[in-house]
């Protein structure tokens, strides 16, 4: 591909989350709850759609597991296709679970969930205590080390030496603070200018604004968009319609929660450009 600038995102690119912000999805719904979804079950909401900020999917997992308590009759694998069929993210899990329940078990579940108590667990288990005091301003909930320094880092130095060429920029939904110490640690330079967050867009993804934005701070007449999601696909795609006078590269990797043949093919069957193992693959197929 030959283009201009390269926009990355953080999470399942440039650092390994398995064990950060899905281990923190699963493990505040039990702190909350005393009950949770399996961590592989979180990829069944991302492919729903609608699900970047997992402060949201966290919600929507929550829901599913008042709602089981409740006599839900259906599964998590029916309950995120419903999801998907209205159009995916928090508000479609809300109507799925008020379509599905009747109206006394539907009151009783919207009663006891909490997505104020949600985040501010998932904040604390995912910080750590001493960050959660810095960056929240308040106590946290419950004491805890946090899953962040322990990111595992994918993109290597090689890779950012190669991609140096290009105009590089970061779109993610991570929270600033949260990103800049992601940046930090992979050792990646990226001005502010050539940054969106979820502080700097409301939208989020697969809406492609913050997308075209960066196309045009770059100047580019060509990019590449590196995610680990369908959503950052559609994002993609998105940018297409949004910006037709810009070409847009959409590239899956496989080192988030799309893994093997089965991530392929559902990578393919959202439109992605070309999907890699891994970002550090991205400079053999850049020009």
């Amino acid at each position: 591909m030959n283009v201009d600038a390269v926009v990355l995102d953080v999470d399942g690119v440039l650092v390994d989350v398995a064990d950060s912000y899905r281990r923190a999805i699963v493990e505040s719904i039990d702190v909350v709850y005393g009950d949770t979804i399996e961590k592989a079950e979180i990829q069944l909401f991302k492919d729903a759609g609608g699900f970047n900020n997992d402060w949201a999917l966290t919600d929507a997992a929550a829901l599913f597991v008042l709602a089981d308590r409740d006599g839900l009759a259906m599964g998590i694998e029916e309950f995120t296709a419903e999801i998907e069929k209205r159009g995916g993210g928090l508000d479609a899990a809300e109507a799925v679970v008020d379509a599905a329940l009747d109206d006394d078990a539907a009151a009783r579940v919207f009663d006891a969930w909490d997505p104020t108590e949600l985040r501010e667990v998932f904040q604390a288990l995912y910080l750590g205590s001493e960050r959660y005091v810095e960056l929240e301003g308040a106590e946290p909930p419950i004491d805890a080390p946090g899953f962040i320094a322990e990111e595992p880092i994918i993109l290597e130095g090689s890779t950012i030496d190669a991609l140096a060429e290009f105009c590089v920029c970061v779109l993610t939904g991570r929270p600033e603070a949260e990103a800049e110490f992601a940046l930090d640690r992979v050792g990646l330079d990226v001005p502010p200018e050539r940054r969106f967050t979820m502080d700097d867009w409301e939208e989020g993804k697969p809406h492609p604004r913050a997308l075209v934005a960066l196309a045009d701070r770059c100047d580019a007449d060509s990019v590449a968009f590196v995610g680990d999601t369908l959503d950052d696909i559609e994002t993609t795609v998105n940018a297409r319609d949004a910006d037709p006078d810009t070409d847009y590269y959409a590239v899956g990797v496989l080192t988030g929660g799309l893994t093997g043949d089965e991530g392929r093919e559902k990578y393919d069957a959202a439109g992605a450009d070309v999907v890699l193992d891994s970002v550090n693959d991205l400079p053999d197929i850049l020009e």
